[in-house]
C-alpha cells in the first residue's frame, strides 16, 4: 500500500518510512509548545496524508507520552478517515497538560503513534421502534467495578 503525504512546517527532516517492524509509526510534533497545567492546544503533527478508499487512520498517544510530556489525548483516540486528504488537513494531536508545573514540547518530539486500518463495518440501516425487547441492564456504568 502507497500512502500520499505532506509534509508542513519543516517536518520533512523528520520523513516517515518503510517500517518492518510494529504495527503503530510514531508521529512527531511539528511546533514547539508550551502548556500550563490544564492548558489544552491543538498541537500540530505536520503531515497531511491521502488515504486510500476502504482505510482509515487511528490515532493515539505513544505509550510515553504522559511520563515525558504530562499529556494526554483528549477525545483518547483519534480517526481519520480517508476523506480528510486535502493539502491542509493537518493532522494534529489534542493535548490536555495535566503536569503540575506544565509541560514544554519542542519540535520534533515524538507525541503520537499510528496505523493504517481496513474498514470493516457493514453497511446498516436503522429501523425506529417505541419499544427494545431486551432485558434493561441499568446503563452505563451500572455493572459495578468488581
Amino acid at each position: 500500500m502507497e500512502i500520499k503525504i505532506k509534509y508542513h512546517e519543516g517536518m520533512e527532516q523528520w520523513e516517515i518510512e518503510k517500517f518492518d517492524k510494529g504495527d503503530w509509526i510514531d508521529l512527531r510534533a511539528a511546533e514547539d509548545v508550551e502548556l500550563g497545567q490544564f492548558d489544552f492546544k491543538l498541537i500540530s503533527l505536520g503531515v497531511s496524508m491521502a488515504l486510500p478508499e476502504g482505510y482509515h487512520a487511528q490515532l493515539v498517544p505513544r505509550s510515553s507520552t504522559f511520563k515525558n510530556f504530562g499529556i494526554i489525548m483528549t477525545n483518547s483516540i483519534g480517526i481519520i478517515d480517508n476523506t480528510y486528504c486535502g493539502n491542509n488537513d493537518i493532522w494534529r494531536f489534542p493535548a490536555l497538560c495535566l503536569k503540575y508545573g506544565g509541560s514544554v514540547i519542542k519540535k520534533g518530539d515524538r507525541i503520537a503513534q499510528f496505523r493504517i486500518v481496513k474498514n470493516t463495518m457493514d453497511s446498516v440501516k436503522f429501523e425506529k421502534v417505541e419499544m427494545l425487547e431486551g432485558a434493561d441492564r441499568g446503563g452505563i456504568g451500572s455493572t459495578g467495578t468488581r
